[in-house]
């Protein structure tokens, strides 16, 4: 083959290695190990494999290319070994078969609770969870049933039943302290440290735009750089061309 056919060939292969280039630079810009950290498992376990069988197959064929016989390698049986893992994941892939058998969960709590029947310590937490629950649960209706009865209008009254409500005026006001007071025992019961879990998402929102943003950055710069070295490129086959 003559020096003018290989020159156009030389070319093509110049500008697939760019395309290359350009692909797998957000691979090469952070480690493995950084790159893979986001992933799901699954993912993730494709990620390593493909990794692994593509330097692979770079090695092989570089043994091929010099004239080493690459079936006698260890690197052909490091090959055998990655594509094994790819029938593994590609069997994960598919769905399960539906179980024909299911647990009857009523049945498994009865035995359950007669196994632990003995347990006196174990009984007393669940009278005492119980108990708990019940008393919440009063609690939420009582302050419903009484703010719908705060709602209505009330009937004309007598004088002598405003004396006897005045004669006795902290009886409510304490009940109703009492109610708030329960009131608020139970919400914080209900839901501890929600403030903190909403300060913690707040700083993981902003670390994770930051990052997003330098990633935005290190592209931008990439693409640069490869199109004016694609510029150059052509620069000097251009020069070439007219001489």
């Amino acid at each position: 083959m003559e020096s003018a056919d290989l020159i156009p060939l030389l070319e093509r292969l110049d500008d697939d290695v760019d395309d290359l280039e350009e692909a797998i630079a957000p691979i090469l810009q952070s480690t493995v190990v950084e790159t893979s950290k986001k992933l799901p498992v699954l993912d993730k376990a494709k990620f390593h494999v493909m990794t692994a069988y593509a330097l692979e197959s770079l090695v092989f064929s570089y043994l091929r290319l010099h004239g080493v016989k690459a079936t006698e390698h260890p690197v052909y049986r490091e090959l055998k070994r990655v594509k094994q893992y790819f029938d593994k994941i590609k069997a994960l892939e598919t769905e399960p078969e539906q179980r024909t058998m299911v647990l009857d969960k009523q049945a498994a709590g009865r035995f359950i609770k007669h196994g632990l029947a003995g347990n006196e310590k174990l009984d007393l937490q669940r009278e005492e969870q119980l108990a708990k629950e019940k008393a919440r649960a009063q609690l939420k209706a009582s302050l419903l049933a009484k703010k719908a009865g705060d709602t209505t209008e009330e009937p004309p009254k007598d004088v002598s039943s405003e004396s006897e409500i005045d004669t006795d005026p902290t009886s409510d006001i304490a009940s109703d302290a009492k109610g708030a007071d329960l009131l608020q025992e139970v919400q914080s019961s209900e839901a501890p440290g929600a403030s903190s879990k909403k300060t913690k998402k707040n700083k993981a929102k902003s670390s994770a735009k930051d990052e997003r943003r330098k990633k935005r950055r290190g592209k931008e710069e990439f693409k640069d750089h490869n199109k004016q070295r694609r510029k150059k490129k052509d620069d000097t086959r251009k020069a070439r061309k007219a001489t």
